[in-house]
């Protein structure tokens, strides 16, 4: 005979997961739940939804590694209990990230002796990298000024107005006036010979971009120099540069290597650069280099010793995982000065592939440059029936997210697409993409304007004159719609 028994809630995990009661009823969203749950329905939940995001390999709005070899991987999740502040209880994790400061400093050219030691910090991003920076140079023009007896209450620093918006954050933060250089059509990158015109006394460094994130573009840092130098000579001034290399780092030692915009050039004291862009390395890890220790003052480090042994930290953030800096060290000892150039080249051709392709459609004005960050600005020649914004959302229905946006003042009424090309984007994609986009093309083609509103018949335009209060808030409504969007841009870096 067969009994019958009632599922009790003590092992109602060992059933179904979609038969219980806790996937058919939905979870309270912003209060945490009175009563515990089986881990394989919490894991189900969460997953499903998760299904709902993007994919990160055809994001293609982000410069941000997404893609990275099983090996790798593996040692991330082996360290992915690992605090990197605890330095005295995790020796090995410190010393990989010395070596990997080490070899981006000689990567960038840093000068230094055949047994010195570089200065420079592993960060969260570039992000805290760039902060670090700018409290190094506010630090300094202040201890200067007070040594001569001068005021040091009005520091400002000059960016480009295409910076990213971490620039604009340390100047708030920080109390730093930014003065930027105004972009100018077909021009958009700072104007090397703008930007020292403005410099002044209370100038505390010059921020050069070695990639736009608008258009991939390299800003001339030996022309800065140059000016800089001659500026400096005449005033007395010792107004320095930090090179913003976020996205260009990795790939200008490898595709450019004549290129002079690392510490090459006199007047660059520090350059930051994220491990977790063209470093190959998942979010979030970056670097700030310093060119000598006398640039980065001794007030700003703090010495402790309640982990264990004297550590000596110049971050924001305190603890943080060790699984990245682990990777980057992963990735500069595999692929090496040789196979970092090979996947720079795979991506410049594939970007070259993909402007070629859209070129090749008649519909298309390029804004990128070839020499870069291998991506692909780009905008409409015909925006009378039809805009970017309109492209980059019919793209989502094939899974492609690639970003619209306007450019910074004053060239904001030219409006783009652009597409990041990073290692995991094969040829293929980069060929699939252009059909994609030329399927958008021809569906847009086929639809009404969105731009232009239609033209009432006739006997109809005096009833249309006359609108209900109702059909007034929708037009307001309607017209502020188009107005944010106009707005709008990408902060993805």
């Amino acid at each position: 005979m067969v009994l019958s028994k009632a599922v009790s809630e003590s092992d109602m995990s060992v059933h179904s997961t979609f038969a219980s009661r806790y996937v058919r009823a939905s979870l309270p969203r912003y209060r945490m739940p009175e009563n515990s749950i089986p881990k394989e329905a919490a894991y189900q939940i969460i997953n499903d939804e998760l299904m709902l995001d993007g994919n990160p390999r055809l994001n293609l709005a982000s410069f941000v590694t997404t893609w990275m070899e099983p090996e790798c991987d593996k040692l991330i999740m082996a360290a992915i209990n690992k605090n990197y502040v605890d330095m005295d209880e995790y020796p090995v994790t410190t010393e990989l990230q010395n070596r990997c400061v080490n070899m981006i400093a000689h990567l960038f050219h840093a000068p230094l002796g055949e047994d010195e030691t570089a200065v420079g910090v592993g960060t969260v991003g570039s992000s805290e990298a760039i902060m670090l920076a700018g409290l190094a140079f506010k630090r300094r023009w202040q201890n200067k000024r007070k040594a001569e007896g001068k005021p040091f209450d009005k520091p400002n620093i000059i960016t480009g107005a295409n910076v990213q918006v971490c620039w604009e954050k340390f100047a708030r933060y920080f109390e730093v006036e930014l003065k930027e250089v105004k972009l100018r059509d077909g021009y958009y990158v700072m104007d090397p010979e703008k930007a020292v015109d403005m410099v002044d006394e209370n100038t505390i460094c010059v921020a050069a971009i070695l990639g736009s994130t608008l258009n991939g573009e390299f800003e001339d840092v030996k022309l800065l120099n140059d000016l800089l130098d001659k500026k400096n000579k005449e005033t007395g001034w010792e107004t320095p540069i930090h090179v913003d290399a976020a996205s260009g780092g990795f790939i200008a030692p490898f595709l450019y290597p004549e290129l002079e915009w690392d510490f090459r050039l006199p007047w660059v004291k520090s350059i930051n650069v994220s491990g977790h862009k063209y470093g190959l390395v998942y979010a979030g890890i970056g670097w700030c280099i310093w060119r000598n220790k006398e640039d980065l003052p001794e007030e700003l480090i703090f010495h402790i010793n309640y982990l264990g042994a004297d550590q000596p930290t110049f971050t924001l953030n305190f603890s943080k995982g060790s699984s990245q800096v682990i990777a980057q060290y992963y990735q500069l000892i595999r692929h090496g000065f040789e196979g970092y150039r090979n996947i720079m080249e795979n991506c410049h051709e594939n970007a070259m592939v993909l402007k070629e392709g859209l070129v090749k459609t008649g519909r298309f004005d390029i804004v990128s440059k070839d020499e870069g960050v291998p991506l692909v600005a780009f905008s409409l020649k015909d925006r009378s029936r039809h805009d970017e914004f309109e492209i980059s959302d019919m793209l989502r229905r094939f899974g492609w997210i690639v970003p619209a946006y306007t450019m910074p003042p004053d060239a904001q009424h030219v409006t783009v697409l652009r597409v990041v090309i990073r290692e995991e984007f094969s040829r293929t994609l980069a060929e699939r993409l252009v059909l994609d986009i030329e399927k958008v093309m021809y569906q847009l083609d086929a639809l009404p304007s969105r731009l232009m509103p239609p033209v009432p018949p006739a006997p109809l335009l005096a009833v249309a004159a006359k609108k209900s209060e109702l059909e007034t808030q929708r037009s307001v409504t309607e017209a502020w719609k188009k107005f944010v969007l106009a707005k709008k841009t990408n902060g993805v870096c």
